[in-house]
């Protein structure tokens, strides 16, 4: 009888239509504002140079080969806007930068207030306490570009964060203001099956940030 309580239990608590993490706190609805105002689907188009900033064409071509995308890039302008430091131009250049991102966040991060979450679950709780958090993935090839994504709040039921991952934004070979994960690294299939992406969280200082609206 016991056994089957506990069981019983386990079931309803899975099937909670809620997520497990935390409901949008007003700090992520903040997050959220700032996050919807980089209009994210008609800047940093993907097969353009762009100003890493701004996301917006400034005419220069191209200078090595393939299809080239700006999630680093886009990833960079947000949190500077937050006044949090992830690795950005100057600091590296636009190509291959979500690869040094991915390993910057993994050496470095720690010293410039990220901290490593241990998955998406976790990564969605803290996005809808407002904090900023990454989702990051490095290619293994270490000439082929990698992928990283902003976690955006949503209130996706457990269901939904086991089958597809937290929600995000980002820019990439299509942008999205929002989608799933597994939608958002699908260029990268390995990444979403392979439980390759890491996510980092870093708080948002909404005193300075405010500003940035």
């Amino acid at each position: 009888m016991k056994v089957w309580v506990a069981v019983l239990f386990a079931q309803l608590a899975w099937t909670q239509p809620l997520v497990a993490a935390e409901p949008i706190s007003a700090d992520a609805g903040r997050l959220v504002v700032v996050l919807d105002s980089m209009h994210v689907e008609q800047h940093w188009p993907a097969g353009k140079h762009v100003n890493w900033e701004t996301g917006v064409p400034d005419g220069k071509p191209e200078r090595t080969e393939g299809r080239h995308t700006h999630c680093s890039a886009f990833v960079a302008s947000v949190a500077k806007l937050l006044h949090v430091y992830i690795l950005r131009p100057p600091d590296h250049g636009q190509i291959l930068l979500a690869n040094a991102q991915y390993d910057w966040l993994g050496a470095e991060g720690m010293a410039h207030g990220w901290s490593s979450l241990p998955d998406g679950e976790q990564a969605q709780l803290h996005a809808n306490r407002g904090d900023l958090v990454v989702a990051a993935y490095r290619n293994h090839h270490d000439d082929k570009p990698g992928h990283i994504a902003i976690v955006r709040p949503s209130t996706k039921s457990r269901h939904a964060l086991a089958d597809e991952g937290p929600q995000i934004i980002q820019a990439g070979s299509v942008n999205y203001t929002s989608t799933s994960l597994e939608q958002g690294f699908a260029g990268h299939p390995a990444a979403w099956s392979g439980h390759q992406v890491r996510y980092y969280a870093h708080a948002i200082d909404w005193q300075h940030a405010e500003g940035a609206r």
